[in-house]
């Protein structure tokens, strides 16, 4: 399986932050935004990423995360000249994903949960078709929004409707079949000019082929794309380190676990780092 981090908005809601740089290298506590997705791809055991990025960022990126290689992944960079939907993401990258999966995943999307990684797993091989997570949000008009029947399968899909059907917020992280690059090329532009993630999802459903997986109580879920959520999340980084004594969002500690690193990339990682809290926890997690 394939994945993708799309991280080429303009992030024009966190202005004048993000006038000069993408919202993904601005800091979530204690690591930059975009740790966060990268882990939970890599949670999933996916080592073949492209990260989709706007011309203007994308040498930072290359000068963060370099080829993944210290994180033992292969990571390789596409761009986005122009934000034209979620959608284009599997027109930009049709040659890498080719005959394979693939999970697509938002830059500014934050998971995290005790259950997790047996839902990534479980969608990883849930075989032809698509899966979508599904989380109660407050205030359903701001998101794209799924309907299930009493046996949790998908029935209607809405994109910020003004009179929700339910509460349950399509998040950003979304598993399809080697279908969803001819899918997207079949899309016409939506109103506002763009190819929708929505649009997919409902030729998915249309085909009988959409499930849903809820995340439940013990996952949490952030659209860091406000200063009031990206606040939130960093609040919510915290408090999970310090209860926890661990760090959460860190790609080297993941790769070196599932042992795609050695101890001596580790090691140099943390060498790189020592002065912050990140290397000595890498060192730590080293020794």
């Amino acid at each position: 399986m394939k994945g993708i981090i799309l991280a080429a908005g303009k992030g024009t809601r966190l202005y004048p932050s993000t006038l000069v740089t993408s919202k993904l290298l601005l800091p979530v506590y204690d690591k930059p935004l975009l740790y966060y997705p990268l882990s939970t791809l890599m949670q999933a055991n996916i080592r073949e990423i492209m990260l989709i990025t706007s011309p203007m960022d994308q040498e930072q990126y290359k000068a963060l995360l370099g080829d993944g290689s210290s994180f033992g992944i292969d990571l390789s960079y596409e761009i986005q000249p122009s934000p034209k939907g979620i959608a284009e993401a599997f027109i930009i990258g049709r040659d890498f994903i080719g005959d394979d999966s693939c999970c697509l995943i938002l830059g500014d999307n934050i998971f995290y949960g005790e259950t997790l990684v047996s839902k990534l797993e479980k969608a990883q091989h849930n075989g032809a078709g698509a899966t979508i997570f599904g989380y109660p949000v407050k205030d359903p008009k701001r998101f794209g929004i799924v309907e299930i029947d009493a046996s949790g399968k998908a029935i209607s899909l809405e994109e910020k409707p003004l009179h929700p059907k339910s509460n349950l917020c399509v998040t950003g992280l979304y598993f399809y079949d080697k279908k969803v690059c001819g899918y997207a090329e079949s899309l016409t532009p939506s109103k506002r000019g763009e190819l929708e993630i929505t649009d997919i999802n409902k030729l998915y459903l249309d085909a009988g082929q959409l499930s849903v997986n809820i995340l439940d109580e013990s996952c949490s879920w952030f659209d860091a794309g406000t200063a009031d959520s990206m606040l939130e999340a960093s609040v919510f980084v915290q408090k999970l380190e310090k209860n926890t004594g661990k760090l959460f969002g860190v790609p080297e500690a993941i790769a070196y676990e599932k042992g795609w690193i050695d101890r001596a990339i580790l090691l140099r990682r943390a060498q790189e780092q020592q002065s912050s809290n990140y290397g000595k926890y890498l060192k730590d997690s080293a020794d």
